[in-house]
């Protein structure tokens, strides 16, 4: 958990996406965070965690559905949504954040 504090006390926002390799929305958002990643460059974090081999955060964070995407800055959780959403809207939303 003190690690997870770390990750998202970053000066820029930091996308996380919870996600599991056997769920399809999970699996269709893949390539989604990729070009997320890549229009963003180094002007946000992108971290994927997988919730079945992190469920104590994944609990802690109170995760019951996947994809489940938030956005944190400074620390603090800034947006948080369950299910899928195209690149262009993720986008917006960490673009707000900058």
């Amino acid at each position: 958990m003190s690690k997870f504090g770390e990750l998202i006390s970053a000066q820029v926002p930091v996308l996380i996406d919870f996600y599991t390799e056997w769920n399809q929305s999970s699996v269709s958002m893949h390539p989604v965070i990729r070009d997320v990643a890549a229009a963003l460059g180094d002007r946000a974090k992108i971290i994927k965690i997988d919730v079945d081999k992190n469920q104590e955060l994944a609990e802690a964070l109170r995760v019951k559905s996947i994809p489940t995407l938030m956005i944190y800055k400074d620390g603090q959780m800034k947006w948080r949504q369950t299910g899928e959403l195209d690149a262009n809207t993720i986008i917006g939303l960490i673009q707000e954040q900058i």
